[in-house]
């Protein structure tokens, strides 16, 4: 049986430049690009604030969840990209701040860059509807 599968539409849509889509509706999941501090004009916000970046993040990730009617304390898996270690305590202490427990489950991986030069993090969720 082939699940239903449906794009989530934001309007503006920051990520539209970049041929990415917001996220998807597969059945009663969502499947989130990664999502950073770009405001909704397409704009890095905190460029050099690591906790001012992760807040709009978190924006962006409810704005999402909301468009595929869903929301945070339905994830269920995020994967977070830190282009430097050292922030690990300040995204552990977000994660306290942004869900609650039952934690989702997470993955932390540092890289070396990510798409923009000035962003700091990204995150992809995964959710229930």
């Amino acid at each position: 049986m082939t699940k239903n599968r449906q794009v989530i539409q934001l309007d503006p849509d920051p990520l539209a430049p970049y041929a990415i889509a917001p996220g998807w509706r597969v059945g009663d999941f969502l499947f989130l690009s990664g999502q950073a501090a770009i405001d909704e004009t397409g704009n890095i916000v905190g460029a050099a604030d690591f906790d001012q970046q992760v807040a709009q993040t978190f924006v962006n990730i409810d704005r999402v969840l909301a468009g595929g009617g869903s929301s945070r304390d339905k994830v269920v898996k995020v994967t977070i990209y830190l282009t430097d270690m050292a922030y690990f305590s300040q995204i552990v202490e977000a994660r306290k701040q942004y869900f609650s427990a039952p934690y989702p489950a997470d993955t932390i991986v540092e890289v070396k860059a990510l798409a923009l030069p000035d962003l700091m993090v990204e995150i992809d969720v995964i959710a229930t509807v």
